[in-house]
């Protein structure tokens, strides 16, 4: 669907949707994904890449006894999409109300090289996601899972947790109960505060770092 407008989702701000006009962010066309829709499906030709110009995406896998796994999260700003191959090799859904500009992957020689730098830096987060889900504390996975969403979203210590904690497990290799339990532990000790069940302020950065090293 083509939006005319730009919903931002904000759960830690006073309204988790803001809308703007389109022309102020960019000229070109925004398609607009509802919570929970498919982007694409695993197995289907792999075409444009997308940049997020508002929401959350979540890439995940179907695994053969029925279980998903979360591989990645995708925010505000960032481009997805990349494939080694000529098809998709994982599902995109939105998250939360998502807005999506194609981003072709021919061009000039310069844009090209843009391409580069993201697909590179998508494959270096892939490989600290492997080293995150082979932490053998659950409490150490959801550390350096918060300071990693933190980073992305500048950190300021004010993090948007558009994903759900079934989300957050299904990344982590982890239970829901599991996530609830990790994040209450985290909170108990003064490390976090929890604004509402989708924002979470970092209060004790050092001892979060701390438990993530």
């Amino acid at each position: 669907m083509l939006a005319s407008a730009s919903v931002s989702y904000s759960p830690c701000g006073p309204s988790a949707l803001t809308v703007q006009p389109m022309a102020v962010l960019r000229p070109r066309p925004v398609f607009f994904h509802a919570s929970d829709t498919e982007i694409y499906a695993q197995g289907e030709k792999s075409g444009s890449l997308y940049r997020i110009e508002y929401g959350a995406v979540r890439i995940y896998r179907l695994l053969t006894d029925g279980r998903r796994q979360v591989v990645a999260f995708h925010m505000q700003g960032e481009t997805f999409g990349f494939e080694a191959y000529g098809f998709r090799s994982f599902y995109a859904e939105a998250i939360v109300p998502t807005g999506l500009t194609p981003v072709e992957a021919e061009g000039s020689e310069p844009h090209r090289s843009d391409l580069m730098a993201l697909a590179l830096r998508s494959m270096i987060r892939a490989q600290e996601h492997l080293l995150v889900v082979g932490r053998q504390s659950a409490l150490e996975k959801l550390a350096v899972f918060l300071l990693d969403l933190d980073h992305q979203q500048g950190d300021d210590g004010i993090i948007d947790l558009p994903m759900t904690r079934t989300d957050i497990g299904d990344y982590l290799g982890m239970t829901i109960e599991t996530v609830s339990r990790s994040m209450s532990k985290l909170r108990e000790k003064g490390i976090v505060r929890l604004k509402n069940t989708r924002c979470i302020e970092i209060l004790r950065r050092d001892k979060l770092q701390a438990i993530s090293e």
